[in-house]
């Protein structure tokens, strides 16, 4: 279906579950957006993102941003495994380019690197940052301020007060791009 809030976006209900979408919200067209899926204020999808919460949820908090071509996914609830693997993505995150960001949990402020993989019950704390092509696999925890990479990712330090600024920076220059990109698309699509 067609949103006329989020032009060239495709949003998909499915199952009897239809996108929740914050009305400040920018959606880059190309993006897919299915089923259970909340979006909160001022937070981004840019171009040819798939967030597809067909079989559990994903929601993602306010001011947060999923750079071009990321893909989002979850696990349901099955035998063994009750629980099931929601993806919860909190406030204020920067998701960078071609990121795979599947049943994890990412708290307010955490950042995941170009082309990393953040996988089921894997935990990105507050601040801290997973680096750009780096795989944090399954139930790893990141604590609060930590810088993680490799394949596998492992802890390689504290993040100091610059690295935790250009975050922040980072998170006000997408919220504020993401709205001319809005006025963009509208512009090209009218």
């Amino acid at each position: 279906m067609t949103d006329p809030r989020f032009p060239g976006a495709n949003i998909i209900s499915i199952h009897g579950k239809t996108p929740k979408i914050h009305d400040t919200a920018f959606i880059a067209p190309g993006s897919t957006i299915i089923g259970d899926v909340e979006i909160g204020a001022g937070s981004s999808i840019w171009y040819n993102c798939v967030v597809r919460a067909d079989v559990f949820t994903i929601r993602i908090g306010e001011r947060s941003n999923v750079q071009d071509g990321s893909v989002l996914h979850c696990d349901p609830p099955r035998p063994g495994d009750e629980e099931g693997s929601p993806l919860i993505i909190g406030d204020d995150v920067l998701i960078g380019h071609m990121a795979m960001v599947h049943g994890c949990t990412i708290h307010n402020r955490g950042f995941v690197g170009l082309g990393a993989i953040a996988m089921n019950k894997s935990v990105i704390g507050s601040d801290a940052m997973l680096a750009a092509g780096a795989m944090l696999t399954e139930r790893k925890i990141m604590g609060e301020r930590e810088l993680w990479a490799g394949r596998p990712a492992k802890r390689l330090k504290e993040l100091g007060e610059g690295a935790i600024m250009g975050m922040k920076v980072g998170t006000a220059h997408y919220a504020e791009n993401a709205k001319h990109h809005a006025e963009a698309v509208r512009k090209a699509m009218e």
